[in-house]
């Protein structure tokens, strides 16, 4: 079989409510979820011993090879499915890494929808998505690679329809541990952080084939609860959320996930570039991508 070949596109959090912690000590998330039009690359080359080779520019930034999410998530599946064909896979590496935009989620997702292509497997096949779920919380979410509300631990996933949005990603280039900031934020098991009342003044999201605008004017009115608890960790992150508020043309600014990237979003493509190339001018040091989430 010849090499095959998927994308690993940057998953953004438009919005993160942390309702509570179970008492198993997850965390219950409602997160509105979209993907952006960078990526990192993953082939697999089916038939050859298992195993990883990571190129490109932040290669560097992977760590041990071999507790790579890619790896793992292949070497469960096949513990999972008897005479699973598996293969090398080579990872070309844009996407930061703890960045909050799921880089490993999205590797290891592209890692199952090929193994499921050389294993002639269905993209819903239940053994995937068991998979998934069991290694990590945004990597159900990352197979998908769609528009969705997430909720629970990341496993409860309801397809939305989102308009393309122009914007502009953010990272300073320095890392910031998922767990960590969950500790921050300091729920105790079992502890309730949002109640009812919140949940039923929250956004309401706009009808299907809403207009951008309509979609930026609601999600204004949404948060990030980790912003703040990532801020503390690494105060850098309020410093490129100010960088993204001060350009020309932005709608709204706000951190994506744990952190530390940040996103904002533009009316046109023009202005997410131009805000794009006045960050890189002012920070050279931060890694900025113009383009469109959806």
């Amino acid at each position: 079989m010849t090499s095959l070949t998927d994308t690993a596109r940057a998953k953004v959090n438009l919005t993160l409510r942390v309702l509570g912690r179970r008492p198993d000590g997850y965390h219950d998330l409602d997160s509105i979820v979209a993907f952006a039009d960078c990526a990192d690359r993953l082939s697999l080359d089916p038939g050859r011993p298992l195993g990883l080779t990571v190129t490109g520019p932040r290669a560097a930034e992977c760590g041990a090879l071999d507790d790579n999410l890619v790896l793992r998530v292949a070497r469960h599946l096949g513990e999972r499915i008897p005479g699973l064909k598996l293969g090398h896979f080579v990872l070309d590496k844009h996407l930061p890494a703890a960045a909050g935009i799921g880089g490993g989620s999205a590797d290891a997702a592209a890692a199952l929808r090929l193994l499921a292509k050389a294993n002639g497997l269905a993209p819903d096949d239940p053994r995937l998505l068991a998979v998934a779920r069991a290694t990590g919380a945004d990597i159900p979410v990352c197979v998908a690679s769609r528009a969705c509300i997430m909720a629970g631990v990341g496993e409860n996933l309801t397809p939305l329809t989102l308009p393309r949005l122009p914007c502009v990603l953010v990272n300073p280039r320095v890392a910031v541990a998922t767990k960590d900031v969950f500790t921050a934020l300091g729920l105790r098991h079992g502890e309730l952080r949002v109640g009812v009342s919140e949940m039923l003044e929250a956004i309401t999201l706009p009808q299907a084939g809403a207009s951008a605008e309509d979609w930026i004017v609601e999600l204004a009115g949404g948060v990030n609860d980790l912003e703040a608890p990532a801020m503390k960790i690494q105060p850098l992150i309020g410093k490129v959320l100010g960088a993204l508020r001060e350009t020309d043309g932005v709608r709204l600014a706000r951190m994506s996930g744990s952190g530390a990237t940040c996103f904002a979003l533009y009316d046109t493509d023009d202005a997410a570039r131009s805000a794009a190339q006045a960050i890189t001018r002012a920070h050279p040091e931060w890694w900025v991508h113009a383009g469109a989430l959806s």
